[in-house]
């Protein structure tokens, strides 16, 4: 069963335009150090309506243990060692995929 892994952030008052540079930089790395992902994507909210989370993240992998191998993976550790301290809030949620193609 495959899994959908969404975090979203909104960073503390103060958090820079080249902080939040880095972060893309660091996330960016990822998919090409981590072969469990199979699909990732990234970005600031577009600022279309007000009070939204500032940048969302969403990671698919293959299952639970992918998720695991991710989340657990020394190069997102150390993104998100520069990520926490930007952090005014977090949340996330996983789910399963549906299979594609029927059945």
């Amino acid at each position: 069963m495959a899994l959908r892994h969404i975090a979203l952030f909104r960073w503390r008052d103060g958090t820079t335009p080249d902080q939040v540079a880095e972060v893309e930089e660091l996330l960016g790395a990822l998919p090409g150090s981590i072969p469990e992902l199979a699909a990732y994507a990234f970005g600031p909210d577009t600022g279309i309506d007000a009070d939204q989370f500032d940048f969302a993240v969403v990671a698919d992998v293959a299952d639970e243990a992918s998720f695991v191998a991710y989340r657990d993976h020394p190069a997102h550790q150390a993104a998100l060692a520069f990520i926490r301290p930007l952090l005014a809030e977090r949340a996330a949620v996983r789910f399963e995929l549906p299979t594609m193609g029927g059945a």
